[in-house]
């Protein structure tokens, strides 16, 4: 009688362990409402509606005047960017901004991929959709969320679009053809901004998985880099079963663990014994200058946002000028650390200065720098290792591209301990930050390398049944 209580008990206990597991590592859904005012009563209207970027002369000139009254201060002497932008290039990129830059041709550029609004919580959400515009017989496109982050847009996306819609036009392989999806953030750019507090990766994430079912996708993969790796995550926590694969060109993890202080420590010694490999110990050691000096150096813009975004936000929205030295900035270190050496930040080594602009106006036309800045309030605000989705780990096929001028370095070893299904983790040979923007091709071929990888376990499960 004893032992068949006792068997009972631990049955009960396992299936109690088996289903309560299950149940934490998947997010919620939220029905969220971050519209103006409450939830009305009627549903709400599911219309997907063709959209174009325009902009009237009066917003033009308007903008002209602020440049024409622009006032600069002189920088220290052979201070180059050490000291943020340097005014005696943000001159010259105003004059540009003012004289040369074609932003009705820009305009042109936005709107050769088809773009759409659709409402999802209250909200008027905008996004790009790019088809193959030619698919071989038998073949299918595979649906690619494309996610972007701070301070961009979706803009960065415009160079890899076509290496992943087409291809074979351009050289590439074409193993894999997507239909690419990308939406702006709400907040940012012609995504309306939330009119509630609260609005945070989590929320996105629950929108765009929205999106993508009202697009009717019930399988598809997902990658992003800044707030899209998180957003991207999570959506992978929300919906395993519809996620096919994440690939991600930032990873951070937030919860550290001892193992991880220990490696920050001897890591350098004894690599192997903390899973670290070669190109780790580079990127990472000697650890207070690359992991915690760059990161104290390049951070204090995240704490104002995350605390007074507002303040700082009403003179950006207020200036062109302020809003493109406050933005091009981060285009500049971010890219290359070394580029704070040059008196123009070598800004034009990897960009276009058209390219640039074009990023800056979408922030400027639409108004949104501040909803925009507010997203790190809503997300760290409340503390860093704070919220469930920290503590959950992901389980949806990984890949990683790890560029090498990215702020911080995460290891593998460091990520499985979150992304515990990393199935593909490449050091790049070149790139910072903003991956798709400076290196499409690479980031292109990445994706499609960790697409197959997936495709052919998928394969491999399937011939196994």
């Amino acid at each position: 009688m004893l032992l068949e209580i006792f068997l009972t008990l631990a049955l009960g206990t396992i299936v109690y362990l088996f289903f309560s597991r299950k149940k934490e590592e998947t997010l919620p859904i939220e029905e969220g409402w971050w519209g103006k005012g409450q939830k009305p009563v009627s549903e709400e209207d599911a219309t997907v509606r063709p959209f174009k970027v325009e902009t009237t002369e009066e917003e033009l000139n308007d903008l002209f005047r602020r440049l024409d009254q622009a006032r600069f201060t002189e920088p220290l002497e052979d201070s180059c960017f050490h000291y943020g932008f340097n005014s005696v290039y943000l001159r010259k990129v105003v004059a540009y901004w003012r004289s040369q830059f074609n932003w009705k041709k820009q305009v042109e550029v936005l709107n050769k991929f088809p773009q759409f609004k659709t409402k999802i919580e209250g909200l008027d959400v905008h996004f790009v959709h790019v088809k193959p515009p030619c698919l071989p017989e038998g073949r299918s496109a595979k649906p690619l969320l494309m996610v972007h982050g701070w301070p961009g847009s979706v803009y960065e996306f415009y160079k890899i679009i076509p290496l992943l819609t087409d291809p074979a036009s351009h050289g590439l392989n074409d193993e894999h053809i997507f239909e690419v999806i990308c939406p702006s953030i709400p907040g940012y750019g012609f995504s309306e901004a939330s009119h509630k507090k609260g609005f945070n990766s989590v929320s996105a994430a629950c929108i765009f998985y929205k999106l993508m079912r009202r697009l009717g996708f019930h399988e598809f993969y997902a990658q992003g880099g800044d707030w899209g790796w998180l957003i991207c995550t999570n959506l992978a926590q929300i919906a395993p079963n519809h996620v096919k694969g994440l690939h991600l060109n930032v990873v951070s993890v937030t919860n550290i663990r001892f193992t991880q202080l220990l490696s920050i420590l001897l890591g350098s010694y004894f690599p192997g014994l903390f899973g670290f490999q070669d190109e780790d110990v580079r990127r990472m050691f000697p650890f207070l200058q690359k992991g915690f000096y760059r990161i104290l150096m390049e951070s204090g813009y995240a704490h104002i946002q995350a605390t007074k975004p507002d303040t700082v936000g009403c003179g950006l929205n207020d200036s062109p000028v302020g809003l493109a030295a406050y933005i091009l900035e981060k285009f500049s270190t971010w890219t290359e650390p070394e580029f704070r050496k040059l008196e123009d930040g070598g800004l034009e080594r990897k960009f276009s200065l058209d390219d640039l602009l074009t990023n800056i106006m979408l922030y400027w036309v639409s108004g949104c720098i501040v909803p925009a800045m507010r997203f790190y309030k809503e997300n760290i605000g409340k503390g860093i290792g704070t919220q469930k989705h920290e503590k959950m780990s992901v389980r949806v096929p990984t890949g990683v591209a790890s560029f090498p001028n990215e702020i911080v370095h995460t290891p593998r070893s460091w990520a499985q301990q979150k992304y515990v299904n990393i199935i593909s983790f490449n050091f790049m040979p070149r790139g910072g930050h903003f991956a798709a923007f400076e290196e499409p091709e690479l980031l292109a071929a990445d994706i499609q390398q960790f697409v197959g990888k997936v495709e052919k376990k998928e394969l491999w499960r399937e011939k196994g049944k």
